[in-house]
């Protein structure tokens, strides 16, 4: 048993350490990705921010910050690194983040009743994107994310704070705390949220900025709302593609329409989650990354962006799903792994083909969207089933059966 699990081990390390290789090389541009170059976020817009955040103040005159404050920390991490220039220090700072995840997962994978099948989610799933997951500091948020929800079910503060943490990093970790039944994580994450802001507040001006930016954003062209722009284009619709708010947007006629079509289905999103949240009697240890992965997954596909980015979030907590054995997200990680794939292969493979909405471009979407709301649909509905409409345990032999409404509260 011994010599097997080691042997698995060393199998998940080898093979984690050769996509890591091979992303690293990507980055460092020894080998050449094809399309366009992803890292130059990294070297021009990271670069140009981390000198303005260096003198004390956010930069509120790029409209390109869309980021909550603590933001920030990641942008000024390379600065731990002062051997190295700024880009190469960012890529080898997110390499070691990915590092920590598989860590977490695989420790988590260890503990009685739960499955290493979580690190090798994430060990597979990451290179499926590409080199885009080292060019962006999402690594970095969903690292935080992983280890709230490792520690979630026996350290319900350290939940909390994490996931505070994490939402003044890039705001949805704040939904790791959907699935949780206790007061604990909650308290946790308003005092650690309010006193991040506290501290941002009174030391740099403008940390809510990024709010404005937020509103003033319309519907980029990989987002779900786009296939109506993409289709119409064949048909006459005379609006354009523009770099808009540091992505690629559709700028012209219904264009508000359908930004705010997307708003109204995310409400409606926020509707289901508060419906199941009321409704829900049975909380397993795997319920609390159930939820957030669902809630997640709701989120990004009513989104009026999915940026390539978003799908690193969705492998990192499908990752801790499958860390549980009785957990029912099996179907839904493979569907969204498969969506990896489509993503790398729209964007950069085809991003061209993508902003010209020619029938590759638009078939890509069409494949990646599809399976993200594939996945986020058997995700909810077996969310639902295992939470609110579970069967209920045999009676025993003499015994009425147990009523439904019975509650089997998870430690957090």
């Amino acid at each position: 048993m011994a010599r097997a699990r080691a042997t698995r081990t060393y199998g998940l390390l080898a093979a984690w350490c050769l996509t890591r290789l091979l992303l690293l090389l990507f980055v460092f541009k020894v080998v050449v990705f094809p399309g366009p170059d992803v890292t130059s976020d990294v070297s021009g817009i990271y670069q140009g921010w981390y000198h303005t955040l260096r003198d004390g103040t956010f930069p509120l005159s790029d409209v390109a910050w869309q980021y909550p404050p603590a933001a920030a920390l990641p942008i000024l991490s390379p600065a731990l690194l002062p051997f190295l220039d700024y880009a190469s220090a960012f890529f080898v700072l997110v390499c070691l983040a990915d590092l920590c995840v598989l860590a977490l997962l695989q420790y988590a994978g260890r503990r009685p009743g739960q499955s290493p099948r979580g690190a090798w989610v994430w060990t597979l799933g990451v290179p499926l994107l590409g080199p885009t997951v080292y060019a962006r500091y999402d690594v970095m948020v969903t690292a935080v994310a992983v280890a709230a929800l490792v520690a979630g079910l026996r350290r319900p503060r350290l939940l909390g704070a994490l996931a505070a943490f994490g939402a003044l990093l890039k705001v949805w970790p704040v939904l790791l705390l959907v699935g949780t039944t206790k007061r604990k994580p909650w308290a946790a994450a308003a005092v650690t949220a309010v006193a991040i802001v506290l501290v941002f507040t009174l030391t740099m001006p403008g940390p809510f900025a990024f709010l404005t930016a937020q509103r003033d954003r319309g519907t980029e062209v990989e987002s779900l709302g786009a296939l109506v722009f993409h289709v119409a284009r064949h048909f006459g619709w005379e609006g354009e593609v523009l770099l808009n708010y540091g992505s690629v947007e559709f700028v012209g006629p219904y264009v508000g329409v359908v930004s705010t079509a997307a708003l109204v289905l995310t409400v409606l999103a926020f509707g289901w989650l508060l419906l199941w949240r009321l409704r829900a009697r049975r909380f397993a240890p795997h319920t609390l990354a159930d939820a957030a992965f669902v809630a997640v997954l709701l989120f990004t596909v009513t989104s009026r962006v999915i940026s390539p980015q978003y799908l690193v979030w969705l492998i990192g907590l499908a990752a801790v799903c499958l860390v549980f054995r009785d957990s029912r997200m099996t179907l839904p990680t493979v569907l969204l792994l498969a969506a990896a794939f489509a993503t790398v292969l729209e964007f950069p493979l085809w991003f061209g083909n993508v902003v010209v909405s020619d029938a590759l471009g638009i078939t890509l979407l069409f494949a990646r969207n599809g399976l993200l709301l594939a996945a986020t649909a058997v995700a909810a509905v077996r969310l639902w089933r295992d939470t609110v409409s579970y069967p209920p345990p045999a009676p025993e032999p003499g015994q009425a059966p147990p009523p439904r409404t019975g509650q089997l509260i998870q430690p957090s």
